[in-house]
């Protein structure tokens, strides 16, 4: 399997965790909405460290 597409799967399975378990996109805001903030903020790191080292 591709390292991309590892990252892809691990980032789709907390978003889906983060949703059902920690009911980040409820209707309140606050410092919950950063856990999903961060989190898209180390799947976009690992995407491109994952397809710079493919090169």
């Amino acid at each position: 399997m591709n390292k991309s597409t590892i990252a892809i799967i691990i980032y789709v399975l907390g978003l889906i965790f983060g949703a059902l378990v920690l009911d980040l996109w409820s209707a309140e805001t606050g410092p919950k909405a950063l856990i999903g903030m961060i989190w898209t903020a180390l799947f976009l790191i690992a995407l491109y460290f994952a397809e710079t080292r493919n090169e």
